[in-house]
Protein backbone atom coordinates (compact mmCIF):
# COMPACT_ATOMS: atom_id res chain seq x y z
CA UNK A 1 0.00 0.00 0.00
CA UNK A 2 1.16 3.64 -0.75
CA UNK A 3 2.55 5.31 2.19
CA UNK A 4 1.63 8.57 2.77
CA UNK A 5 3.78 11.37 4.39
CA UNK A 6 2.21 14.28 6.58
CA UNK A 7 4.22 16.85 7.57
CA UNK A 8 2.11 19.57 8.98
CA UNK A 9 3.02 18.60 12.64
CA UNK A 10 6.29 20.35 14.12
CA UNK A 11 7.37 18.80 17.45
CA UNK A 12 8.72 22.50 19.34
CA UNK A 13 7.12 25.48 18.92
CA UNK A 14 8.79 27.83 16.81
CA UNK A 15 8.33 31.78 17.79
CA UNK A 16 8.63 34.55 15.94
CA UNK A 17 11.00 36.98 17.16
CA UNK A 18 9.63 40.45 16.80
CA UNK A 19 11.91 43.64 17.92
CA UNK A 20 8.17 45.82 18.78
CA UNK A 21 8.18 48.33 21.62
CA UNK A 22 4.87 49.96 22.54
CA UNK A 23 5.48 53.54 22.81
CA UNK A 24 5.07 55.35 26.20
CA UNK A 25 1.51 56.51 27.31
CA UNK A 26 0.10 59.55 25.87
CA UNK A 27 -3.78 61.15 25.97
CA UNK A 28 -5.67 63.82 24.73
CA UNK A 29 -6.74 66.80 26.01
CA UNK A 30 -10.04 68.42 25.09
CA UNK A 31 -12.69 71.27 25.74
CA UNK A 32 -15.44 73.84 24.52
CA UNK A 33 -15.99 77.40 25.69
CA UNK A 34 -19.13 79.45 25.35
CA UNK A 35 -19.43 83.25 26.24
CA UNK A 36 -22.01 85.06 28.08
CA UNK A 37 -23.56 87.72 26.24
CA UNK A 38 -24.72 91.48 28.30
CA UNK A 39 -28.44 90.31 26.94
CA UNK A 40 -28.38 87.27 28.46
CA UNK A 41 -27.41 84.93 25.36
CA UNK A 42 -24.92 82.14 25.29
CA UNK A 43 -23.10 80.88 22.30
CA UNK A 44 -19.73 79.33 21.22
CA UNK A 45 -16.71 81.51 21.68
CA UNK A 46 -13.97 81.37 18.94
CA UNK A 47 -10.52 82.72 18.57
CA UNK A 48 -10.31 82.26 22.45
CA UNK A 49 -6.54 81.55 23.49
CA UNK A 50 -6.58 78.42 25.67
CA UNK A 51 -3.21 78.12 27.83
CA UNK A 52 -2.84 74.94 29.33
CA UNK A 53 -0.02 74.89 32.07
CA UNK A 54 1.45 71.88 33.65
CA UNK A 55 1.84 72.59 37.43
CA UNK A 56 3.61 69.10 38.37
CA UNK A 57 6.30 70.15 35.91
CA UNK A 58 7.24 73.33 33.79
CA UNK A 59 5.31 73.10 30.93
CA UNK A 60 2.88 75.01 28.76
CA UNK A 61 0.81 74.29 25.74
CA UNK A 62 -1.30 76.69 23.48
CA UNK A 63 -3.89 77.16 21.45
CA UNK A 64 -7.28 78.59 20.03
CA UNK A 65 -10.77 77.86 19.66
CA UNK A 66 -12.50 76.99 16.31
CA UNK A 67 -15.59 78.32 14.99
CA UNK A 68 -17.51 75.91 16.90
CA UNK A 69 -15.52 76.91 20.65
CA UNK A 70 -13.55 73.61 21.00
CA UNK A 71 -10.23 73.17 21.41
CA UNK A 72 -7.83 70.39 21.97
CA UNK A 73 -4.22 68.41 22.37
CA UNK A 74 -3.15 65.49 21.29
CA UNK A 75 -0.40 63.72 23.13
CA UNK A 76 -0.12 65.26 26.09
CA UNK A 77 1.12 63.14 28.62
CA UNK A 78 -1.22 61.40 30.80
CA UNK A 79 0.73 61.49 34.08
CA UNK A 80 0.76 65.18 34.97
CA UNK A 81 -1.49 67.61 36.75
CA UNK A 82 -2.57 70.65 34.40
CA UNK A 83 -4.45 73.98 34.27
CA UNK A 84 -6.27 75.09 31.52
CA UNK A 85 -6.60 79.29 31.26
CA UNK A 86 -8.95 81.07 29.00
CA UNK A 87 -8.75 84.29 27.89
CA UNK A 88 -10.75 86.38 25.02
CA UNK A 89 -10.09 89.92 24.21
CA UNK A 90 -13.70 90.64 25.17
CA UNK A 91 -13.92 88.75 27.85
CA UNK A 92 -13.21 88.28 31.90
CA UNK A 93 -10.51 85.62 31.81
CA UNK A 94 -10.85 82.14 33.99
CA UNK A 95 -9.48 78.78 34.20
CA UNK A 96 -10.06 74.97 35.51
CA UNK A 97 -7.29 74.04 37.98
CA UNK A 98 -6.40 69.87 38.75
CA UNK A 99 -6.82 68.59 35.32
CA UNK A 100 -5.72 65.43 33.88
CA UNK A 101 -5.24 63.98 30.54
CA UNK A 102 -6.78 61.56 28.79
CA UNK A 103 -10.12 60.98 31.41
CA UNK A 104 -12.52 61.60 28.15
CA UNK A 105 -13.71 64.63 29.67
CA UNK A 106 -15.12 67.46 27.56
CA UNK A 107 -14.07 70.51 29.63
CA UNK A 108 -17.01 73.15 29.34
CA UNK A 109 -15.84 77.06 30.25
CA UNK A 110 -18.33 79.58 30.10
CA UNK A 111 -16.58 82.94 29.83
CA UNK A 112 -18.60 86.69 30.63
CA UNK A 113 -17.38 89.88 29.12
CA UNK A 114 -14.62 91.30 30.56
CA UNK A 115 -11.04 93.59 30.29
CA UNK A 116 -9.48 90.81 28.12
CA UNK A 117 -6.89 90.19 30.40
CA UNK A 118 -4.51 86.94 29.59
CA UNK A 119 -3.39 85.36 32.74
CA UNK A 120 0.08 84.06 33.23
CA UNK A 121 0.09 81.11 35.67
CA UNK A 122 1.84 82.67 38.62
CA UNK A 123 -1.27 85.11 38.29
CA UNK A 124 -3.34 82.09 38.71
CA UNK A 125 -1.65 80.83 41.22
CA UNK A 126 -1.89 84.11 43.33
CA UNK A 127 -6.12 83.90 42.65
CA UNK A 128 -6.41 80.23 43.90
CA UNK A 129 -4.40 81.28 47.09
CA UNK A 130 -6.24 84.53 47.36
CA UNK A 131 -9.82 82.27 46.25
CA UNK A 132 -8.94 79.20 47.78
CA UNK A 133 -9.04 77.76 44.06
CA UNK A 134 -12.59 78.92 43.63
CA UNK A 135 -11.87 79.17 40.40
CA UNK A 136 -12.81 82.72 40.47
CA UNK A 137 -10.88 85.46 37.69
CA UNK A 138 -8.29 87.70 39.67
CA UNK A 139 -9.55 91.00 40.49
CA UNK A 140 -13.46 90.24 40.90
CA UNK A 141 -15.40 92.91 42.58
CA UNK A 142 -17.16 92.08 45.43
CA UNK A 143 -20.61 93.14 44.66
CA UNK A 144 -21.17 90.53 41.71
CA UNK A 145 -24.73 89.36 40.89
CA UNK A 146 -26.70 87.08 41.85
CA UNK A 147 -26.66 85.34 38.84
CA UNK A 148 -22.95 85.84 38.23
CA UNK A 149 -22.25 84.45 41.85
CA UNK A 150 -24.81 81.51 41.05
CA UNK A 151 -22.25 80.70 37.97
CA UNK A 152 -19.47 81.05 39.68
CA UNK A 153 -21.00 78.46 42.39
CA UNK A 154 -22.04 76.15 39.82
CA UNK A 155 -18.75 75.95 37.77
CA UNK A 156 -17.23 75.73 41.68
CA UNK A 157 -19.03 72.68 41.87
CA UNK A 158 -18.47 71.31 39.24
CA UNK A 159 -14.69 71.79 39.09
CA UNK A 160 -14.86 69.88 42.49
CA UNK A 161 -16.39 66.84 40.62
CA UNK A 162 -13.76 67.13 37.99
CA UNK A 163 -11.08 67.02 40.71
CA UNK A 164 -12.19 63.89 42.40
CA UNK A 165 -12.35 62.13 38.74
CA UNK A 166 -9.30 63.82 38.13
CA UNK A 167 -7.74 61.71 41.46
CA UNK A 168 -9.18 58.56 40.50
CA UNK A 169 -7.40 59.01 37.02
CA UNK A 170 -4.11 60.07 38.08
CA UNK A 171 -3.85 57.14 40.83
CA UNK A 172 -4.98 54.87 37.83
CA UNK A 173 -2.41 56.33 35.45
CA UNK A 174 0.02 56.37 38.16
CA UNK A 175 -0.70 52.24 38.51
CA UNK A 176 -0.14 51.83 34.62
CA UNK A 177 3.01 53.76 34.39
CA UNK A 178 4.25 51.68 37.40
CA UNK A 179 2.98 48.36 36.23
CA UNK A 180 3.48 48.82 32.47
CA UNK A 181 7.72 49.26 33.54
CA UNK A 182 7.73 46.37 35.79
CA UNK A 183 6.32 44.14 33.58
CA UNK A 184 8.01 45.21 30.45
CA UNK A 185 11.65 44.42 32.17
CA UNK A 186 10.22 41.13 33.70
CA UNK A 187 8.65 40.13 30.49
CA UNK A 188 12.56 40.89 28.53
CA UNK A 189 13.89 38.73 31.47
CA UNK A 190 11.31 35.58 30.41
CA UNK A 191 9.99 36.18 33.94
CA UNK A 192 6.40 35.64 32.18
CA UNK A 193 4.56 35.03 35.98
CA UNK A 194 5.68 38.32 37.27
CA UNK A 195 5.09 40.14 33.76
CA UNK A 196 1.72 38.38 33.69
CA UNK A 197 1.36 39.79 37.41
CA UNK A 198 2.18 43.41 36.54
CA UNK A 199 0.31 43.75 33.75
CA UNK A 200 -2.71 42.23 35.30
CA UNK A 201 -2.33 44.78 38.15
CA UNK A 202 -1.90 47.53 35.39
CA UNK A 203 -5.61 46.37 33.49
CA UNK A 204 -7.83 46.00 36.63
CA UNK A 205 -6.51 49.90 37.24
CA UNK A 206 -7.29 50.91 33.64
CA UNK A 207 -8.74 48.30 31.17
CA UNK A 208 -8.78 50.64 27.94
CA UNK A 209 -5.46 50.41 27.77
CA UNK A 210 -4.12 48.68 24.72
CA UNK A 211 -0.47 48.67 25.67
CA UNK A 212 -0.90 46.93 28.52
CA UNK A 213 -2.98 44.09 26.72
CA UNK A 214 -0.69 43.71 24.26
CA UNK A 215 2.16 43.27 26.67
CA UNK A 216 0.09 40.41 28.43
CA UNK A 217 -0.52 38.82 25.43
CA UNK A 218 3.31 38.79 24.65
CA UNK A 219 3.86 37.25 28.12
CA UNK A 220 1.06 34.35 27.74
CA UNK A 221 2.51 33.33 24.75
CA UNK A 222 5.83 33.59 25.93
CA UNK A 223 4.54 31.21 29.19
CA UNK A 224 2.74 29.06 26.81
CA UNK A 225 5.46 28.40 24.74
CA UNK A 226 7.67 27.65 27.69
CA UNK A 227 5.03 25.00 28.89
CA UNK A 228 4.76 23.29 26.02
CA UNK A 229 8.22 22.75 24.70
CA UNK A 230 8.82 21.18 28.50
CA UNK A 231 5.86 18.95 28.31
CA UNK A 232 6.56 17.13 25.40
CA UNK A 233 10.30 16.98 26.00
CA UNK A 234 9.70 15.60 29.29
CA UNK A 235 10.39 12.09 29.83
CA UNK A 236 7.43 12.07 32.53
CA UNK A 237 4.68 10.26 30.85
CA UNK A 238 1.92 11.69 33.41
CA UNK A 239 3.18 15.14 33.28
CA UNK A 240 2.79 15.76 29.52
CA UNK A 241 -0.77 15.86 29.05
CA UNK A 242 -1.54 18.71 31.87
CA UNK A 243 1.72 20.44 30.76
CA UNK A 244 0.39 20.63 27.70
CA UNK A 245 -3.41 21.62 28.80
CA UNK A 246 -1.88 24.73 30.70
CA UNK A 247 0.07 25.80 27.60
CA UNK A 248 -3.22 25.95 25.79
CA UNK A 249 -4.72 28.00 28.83
CA UNK A 250 -1.53 30.68 27.96
CA UNK A 251 -2.26 30.41 23.97
CA UNK A 252 -6.11 31.10 24.67
CA UNK A 253 -5.88 33.63 27.16
CA UNK A 254 -3.00 35.17 24.87
CA UNK A 255 -5.18 35.41 22.04
CA UNK A 256 -8.19 36.92 24.05
CA UNK A 257 -6.00 39.62 25.35
CA UNK A 258 -4.52 41.10 22.29
CA UNK A 259 -8.31 40.59 20.77
CA UNK A 260 -9.00 43.19 23.48
CA UNK A 261 -5.98 44.95 22.20
CA UNK A 262 -6.86 45.39 18.63
CA UNK A 263 -10.23 46.04 19.19
CA UNK A 264 -9.28 48.99 21.45
CA UNK A 265 -7.19 50.66 18.86
CA UNK A 266 -9.49 50.28 15.90
CA UNK A 267 -11.71 52.24 18.24
CA UNK A 268 -9.25 54.78 18.81
CA UNK A 269 -8.89 57.94 16.21
CA UNK A 270 -5.82 58.89 14.81
CA UNK A 271 -4.14 61.26 16.36
CA UNK A 272 -3.74 64.41 14.33
CA UNK A 273 -0.22 65.52 15.41
CA UNK A 274 2.22 63.95 13.29
CA UNK A 275 4.95 63.08 16.32
CA UNK A 276 1.46 60.90 18.13
CA UNK A 277 0.74 59.96 14.95
CA UNK A 278 3.68 58.36 14.37
CA UNK A 279 3.57 57.00 18.09
CA UNK A 280 -0.13 55.55 17.44
CA UNK A 281 0.90 53.55 14.38
CA UNK A 282 3.84 52.02 15.70
CA UNK A 283 1.67 50.80 18.85
CA UNK A 284 -1.19 49.00 16.54
CA UNK A 285 1.47 47.56 13.58
CA UNK A 286 3.49 46.29 17.68
CA UNK A 287 -0.64 44.83 18.51
CA UNK A 288 -1.51 43.07 15.16
CA UNK A 289 2.31 41.47 14.80
CA UNK A 290 1.97 40.20 18.11
CA UNK A 291 -1.88 38.90 17.06
CA UNK A 292 -0.78 37.27 14.28
CA UNK A 293 1.88 35.28 16.13
CA UNK A 294 -0.88 34.47 19.01
CA UNK A 295 -3.33 33.14 16.70
CA UNK A 296 -1.03 31.18 14.92
CA UNK A 297 -0.10 29.05 18.37
CA UNK A 298 -3.86 29.11 18.81
CA UNK A 299 -4.92 27.85 15.84
CA UNK A 300 -2.74 25.07 15.26
CA UNK A 301 -2.47 24.36 19.25
CA UNK A 302 -5.60 24.65 20.64
CA UNK A 303 -8.72 25.40 17.93
CA UNK A 304 -8.13 24.50 14.40
CA UNK A 305 -11.41 25.55 13.79
CA UNK A 306 -10.32 29.25 14.01
CA UNK A 307 -8.08 29.04 10.63
CA UNK A 308 -10.00 31.68 8.92
CA UNK A 309 -9.69 34.28 12.19
CA UNK A 310 -5.99 33.30 12.03
CA UNK A 311 -5.33 33.69 8.24
CA UNK A 312 -7.27 36.91 9.07
CA UNK A 313 -4.69 38.42 11.65
CA UNK A 314 -1.93 37.40 9.41
CA UNK A 315 -3.56 39.17 6.75
CA UNK A 316 -4.25 42.65 8.69
CA UNK A 317 -0.73 42.96 9.57
CA UNK A 318 0.88 41.90 6.27
CA UNK A 319 -1.40 44.98 5.09
CA UNK A 320 0.14 48.04 7.10
CA UNK A 321 4.20 45.99 7.39
CA UNK A 322 6.87 47.83 5.94
CA UNK A 323 9.96 46.21 6.71
CA UNK A 324 10.95 43.65 4.57
CA UNK A 325 12.46 41.16 6.76
CA UNK A 326 9.28 41.08 9.19
CA UNK A 327 6.82 40.65 6.10
CA UNK A 328 8.68 37.70 5.13
CA UNK A 329 8.66 36.58 8.38
CA UNK A 330 4.89 37.20 8.21
CA UNK A 331 4.12 35.23 5.07
CA UNK A 332 6.05 32.41 6.34
CA UNK A 333 4.14 32.38 9.97
CA UNK A 334 1.01 32.43 8.05
CA UNK A 335 1.97 29.94 5.26
CA UNK A 336 3.15 27.41 8.47
CA UNK A 337 0.26 28.18 10.54
CA UNK A 338 -2.18 27.08 7.38
CA UNK A 339 0.17 24.11 6.57
CA UNK A 340 0.01 22.85 10.35
CA UNK A 341 -4.22 23.07 10.29
CA UNK A 342 -4.36 20.78 7.37
CA UNK A 343 -5.93 23.87 5.00
CA UNK A 344 -3.25 22.67 2.19
CA UNK A 345 -4.44 24.35 -0.76
CA UNK A 346 -4.67 27.37 1.37
CA UNK A 347 -0.97 27.30 2.68
CA UNK A 348 0.33 26.05 -0.89
CA UNK A 349 -1.17 29.38 -2.49
CA UNK A 350 1.13 31.61 0.26
CA UNK A 351 4.01 29.91 -0.22
CA UNK A 352 3.35 30.37 -4.16
CA UNK A 353 3.92 34.11 -3.50
CA UNK A 354 6.73 34.06 -1.13
CA UNK A 355 8.35 31.71 -4.32
CA UNK A 356 6.87 34.45 -6.75
CA UNK A 357 9.55 36.81 -4.94
CA UNK A 358 12.48 34.60 -4.57
CA UNK A 359 11.93 31.56 -6.46
CA UNK A 360 15.31 29.78 -4.75
CA UNK A 361 13.53 30.06 -1.38
CA UNK A 362 14.16 26.58 0.04
CA UNK A 363 11.51 26.73 2.91
CA UNK A 364 9.05 27.99 0.47
CA UNK A 365 9.90 25.16 -2.07
CA UNK A 366 10.35 21.93 0.28
CA UNK A 367 7.08 23.16 1.86
CA UNK A 368 5.37 23.50 -1.54
CA UNK A 369 6.73 20.44 -2.18
CA UNK A 370 5.08 18.82 0.76
CA UNK A 371 1.82 19.81 0.13
CA UNK A 372 1.55 19.02 -3.24
CA UNK A 373 2.40 15.22 -2.36
CA UNK A 374 -0.20 15.29 0.45
CA UNK A 375 -2.60 16.85 -1.75
CA UNK A 376 -2.12 14.41 -4.54
CA UNK A 377 -2.40 11.60 -1.91
CA UNK A 378 -5.91 12.71 -0.67
CA UNK A 379 -6.91 12.97 -4.48
CA UNK A 380 -6.70 9.23 -5.50
CA UNK A 381 -3.04 9.53 -5.99
CA UNK A 382 -3.14 12.67 -8.55
CA UNK A 383 -0.06 11.95 -10.97
CA UNK A 384 -0.21 15.63 -11.93
CA UNK A 385 0.02 16.56 -8.59
CA UNK A 386 2.81 14.37 -7.83
CA UNK A 387 4.59 15.10 -10.65
CA UNK A 388 4.57 18.83 -9.06
CA UNK A 389 5.77 17.99 -6.20
CA UNK A 390 8.01 15.53 -7.15
CA UNK A 391 9.83 19.20 -9.18
CA UNK A 392 9.84 21.12 -6.00
CA UNK A 393 11.62 18.81 -3.94
CA UNK A 394 14.24 18.31 -6.57
CA UNK A 395 14.82 22.09 -6.56
CA UNK A 396 15.02 21.99 -3.16
CA UNK A 397 17.13 18.88 -2.71
CA UNK A 398 19.72 20.59 -5.63
CA UNK A 399 19.70 24.00 -3.69
CA UNK A 400 19.50 23.37 0.41
CA UNK A 401 22.43 22.50 2.37
CA UNK A 402 23.21 19.12 3.68
CA UNK A 403 22.31 20.70 7.09
CA UNK A 404 18.73 21.34 6.50
CA UNK A 405 16.65 19.04 8.62
CA UNK A 406 14.13 18.32 5.96
CA UNK A 407 16.52 17.63 3.22
CA UNK A 408 16.28 13.57 4.59
CA UNK A 409 12.69 13.65 4.10
CA UNK A 410 12.47 15.09 0.82
CA UNK A 411 14.88 12.44 -0.36
CA UNK A 412 12.51 10.01 1.15
CA UNK A 413 9.47 11.09 -0.56
CA UNK A 414 11.53 11.43 -3.64
CA UNK A 415 12.23 8.18 -3.14
CA UNK A 416 8.59 6.86 -2.62
CA UNK A 417 7.39 8.68 -5.86
CA UNK A 418 10.12 6.95 -7.89
CA UNK A 419 9.27 3.60 -6.20
CA UNK A 420 5.55 3.06 -6.41
CA UNK A 421 3.93 6.01 -8.58
CA UNK A 422 6.49 5.83 -11.21
CA UNK A 423 7.16 9.65 -10.83
CA UNK A 424 10.72 11.54 -11.29
CA UNK A 425 11.49 14.86 -11.21
CA UNK A 426 12.04 16.66 -14.77
CA UNK A 427 15.08 18.25 -15.45
CA UNK A 428 14.88 22.03 -15.54
CA UNK A 429 16.50 22.69 -19.18
CA UNK A 430 18.82 25.57 -18.99
CA UNK A 431 19.31 27.51 -22.10
CA UNK A 432 23.39 27.51 -22.54
CA UNK A 433 25.04 31.02 -23.10
CA UNK A 434 25.62 32.01 -26.73
CA UNK A 435 29.33 32.24 -27.60
CA UNK A 436 30.30 35.59 -29.01
CA UNK A 437 31.90 35.15 -32.90
CA UNK A 438 35.53 36.53 -32.71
Amino acid sequence: MFRKFLFAICTVVAVLSTAFIVSAQSGELRGRVTLNQADGTKGPASDVAIDVYRTDLSGKYNTKTNKKGEFVFAGLPLVGTYTIAASHPSAQPTWVPNVKVGSGTDYKIDLSPGDGKRLTLEEIKAAEKQNSGSGASPGRSSGESAADKAKREEMIRKNAEIEVKNRNIEESNTVVARTFAAGNAALEAKNYDEAIKQYDEGIAADPSQPALLTQKSAAMKGRGVDRYNAAITSKDEAAKGPGIEAAKSDFRASAEAIKQAVDLLNAQTVPPDPQEQTRFNANKIAALSTRAEAMRLFVTKVDQSQVEAGQKAFEDYLAVETDPARKLAAQRGLAQMLFDANSFDKALAEYQKILATNSDDTDALVKSGMLLFNIGAMNNNDKAKYQEAANYLQQFVDKAPDTDKLKADAKAILEELKNQQNVKAEKTITTPARRRRP
